[in-house]
C-alpha cells in the first residue's frame, strides 16, 4: 500500500510540473524504466533514487513528497507510552523515548516533531525534579531551608508526588490524543531540541 500512495504522489508532482516521465528520467539521470516502475508501484525509491527524485522534481524528500510514508500510530502511540520509564527511574523517561525516535524519526512521519516534543518535557520535568532532589539534599547536609519553613519533609515529598503524578497525566492524555490522532500537547517545556 505504501508503494501505491508513493506511485501516486510521485506521479501527482511529475504531472503537476508539466514533466513527462521522458524528461523526469533525463532530469532526475535515472532511466526511463526506474520512473516508470515507481509510478507503478513496482519498486519504492531508496537512497540514490530517492535524493534524484527529489531533486528533479525540486521538492524535500520529507515533506512535499512524503516519502516517510502514512503515520504509523502504533509507533507513535508506542513513542508516548515509552516515557513511561520515569516511573523506575527519572532518566528512563528520556533514554527510553530518545532510542525511538532515534530508529524512527527519517522512517516514520510525525516521529520526528512528536520526538523533540516529548523529549524537551521530559528533559525538563527531570531537570526540576533533580533540582528538588538537590535543594532538599543540600538542605539537610547543611541545616538549612530553601523551601518555606511550614513545607517540611512531608511537603517536598508531596510535591514529588504531584511532579510524578502531572507527568504520568499529560502521558497518558497524550498518548489517548495519538491515538485519536489530535495533536498532542508536551507542556510546559524548556526546548533543548528544535
Amino acid at each position: 500500500m505504501e508503494n501505491l500512495d508513493l506511485s501516486k504522489r510521485v506521479k501527482e508532482l511529475r504531472n503537476r510540473k508539466g514533466l513527462s516521465q521522458e524528461l523526469l528520467a533525463e532530469t532526475s539521470g535515472l532511466s526511463l524504466r526506474t520512473i516508470q516502475r515507481i509510478e507503478n508501484g513496482e519498486t519504492t525509491p531508496r537512497g540514490d533514487t530517492l535524493k534524484r527524485l527529489s531533486v528533479a522534481l525540486q521538492v524535500l524528500p520529507d515533506e512535499s513528497i512524503d516519502w516517510q510514508g502514512l503515520e504509523d500510530k502504533s509507533i507513535l502511540t508506542m513513542l508516548n507510552l515509552s516515557q513511561l520509564g520515569f516511573l523506575v527511574f527519572p532518566l528512563l523517561g528520556i533514554i527510553m523515548p530518545l532510542i525511538l525516535w532515534i530508529l524512527k524519526k527519517d522512517k516514520i512521519k510525525s516521529v520526528n516533531e512528536m520526538g523533540k516534543s516529548i523529549l524537551n518535557f521530559q528533559i525538563s520535568w527531570v531537570a526540576l525534579l533533580f533540582f528538588i532532589y538537590i535543594t532538599m539534599v543540600s538542605g539537610f547536609v547543611f541545616h538549612f531551608r530553601i523551601f518555606i519553613p511550614w513545607i517540611g519533609m512531608l511537603g517536598i515529598i508531596a510535591l514529588i508526588g504531584v511532579l510524578y503524578l502531572f507527568n504520568l497525566i499529560v502521558i497518558i492524555v497524550n498518548a489517548i490524543r495519538c491515538q485519536h490522532q489530535k495533536t498532542v500537547y508536551y507542556r510546559p517545556a524548556i526546548h533543548f531540541l528544535k
